[in-house]
Order: structure tokens, then sequence, then C-alpha cells
């Protein structure tokens, strides 16, 4: 199953992967801001007894990993990324006061790196790693064929896409792995971004305007 919180005040959609047999779970994008919401989110794994084995970032914005260097250290685990989000995660710390976050830097966490068409597992539970660069370097999307469920990030949204006016973005190459790498997948396929609402492929192929 995917759990899905909502976290800080850019309303940031962070998403546990739990595979329901072997109670293990990944950690998609800690957003957490407030100690409130680092229990909540470490509250629920214990009181389901889950063990988390990945955490997962779908990219380094600040507003994505707020919660990021908490998690690492109190689950003893390193950060799973692209290496072109490594430049966004050192930034960390400045992009935050820029932006309302009390961040600690992150430059010094221990980073296991994945590409494009990565499988990773947890339990028994396949995640793939879809690379879609074009909102920010290191931009991944992570498809979970037994939940028949992609974790966009912001990537993809409900009716929309990304923005591409940030250092890094590249509004061509985010259309173009969009229609390449998402949108090739089922119709059935809920589509879970960072941000607002949930979708489904089918719905964003046919009614999203930037990608139409």
């Amino acid at each position: 199953m995917i759990k899905q919180f909502t976290f800080n005040h850019f309303e940031v959609n962070c998403y546990l992967i739990i595979d329901s047999d072997s109670k293990q779970c990944a950690i998609v994008d800690p957003a957490c801001e407030a100690s409130f919401e680092d229990a909540q989110l470490t509250q629920y794994i214990e009181q389901e007894q889950l063990q988390v084995t990945h955490i997962l970032l779908t990219h380094a914005h600040v507003d994505h990993i707020a919660g990021l260097r908490q998690v690492c250290e109190h689950y003893g685990l390193p950060v799973t990324m692209h290496a072109d989000g490594r430049k966004l995660l050192k930034q960390a710390e400045a992009y935050g006061s820029i932006m309302g976050f009390a961040v600690d830097n992150m430059g010094d966490l221990e980073i296991n790196e994945i590409e494009d068409n990565n499988v990773l597992h947890v339990g028994k539970t396949e995640v793939e790693c879809r690379y879609v660069p074009g909102h920010c370097p290191g931009s991944m999307c992570f498809v979970v064929p037994d939940e028949k469920a992609v974790i966009t990030g912001d990537a993809l949204f409900h009716f929309s896409i990304g923005r591409t006016d940030l250092p890094g973005g590249d509004y061509p190459t985010l259309i173009e792995k969009l229609k390449t790498r998402i949108l090739t997948l089922p119709d059935d396929y809920r589509v879970l971004p960072g941000h607002g609402i949930a979708s489904q492929i089918g719905k964003e192929k046919k009614y999203n305007s930037f990608l139409i």
C-alpha cells in the first residue's frame, strides 16, 4: 500500500511505500518541517510496526527535504537519490533561508545514488526509478507496479506540470520525459504528485493541456 502525508507550509505530499507482507517501507520525500510532523510520521511507522529500508527523494528542492536529516539520523539510513541532485542538496540551507525553511546543512549526508531504470525492492514490492528531469536536475519518478501507481514529485501534477523557471529547469526536456517515461504507463495507474490531489495516467493524457 501507499500511505500519504502532507507536510509543511508548502503542503508537500510525503509517501510511505509499504510492503504489507514484510512490513518493510520506504519514505519518499520526508518533508516534515515541525516537530509534530516528525512525530506524525514516526508514530505511524511505529504504530504499524514498519521497518524503514529506504529514504527516497523525487528531487532535492528544500520543501521536499525539510525533514531529511531527521529521518536519516533516526533510521540510520542514507538518502537514496539521483546524483544530479547533489548540488541542490548542498544548497538546501541557503534556499531554506529564502523560502522560510529552517533546515540544517545537508551536504554531509550519506547518499545512495540511483539511476534511470534502477529497480529497488521494499520487501517484495518493486519500485522502478525513472529519471524525469526538466523541473530540476536529479528529478526522479517512482513507479510501483503492485499498486498501479507512480509517485511523480514535482514533475507531473493533476492536469499540470512542474515549473521550469527555477535553476536547472528546462521546459522541452520535462515535456519530452513526461511523454516518453510517464504517460507510457497504463491508463489506470494513479499519479501521486508532490503537491495537490492525485490523478490517473489516462486522465492526464486526455485533459492535461501541457501534454496533449
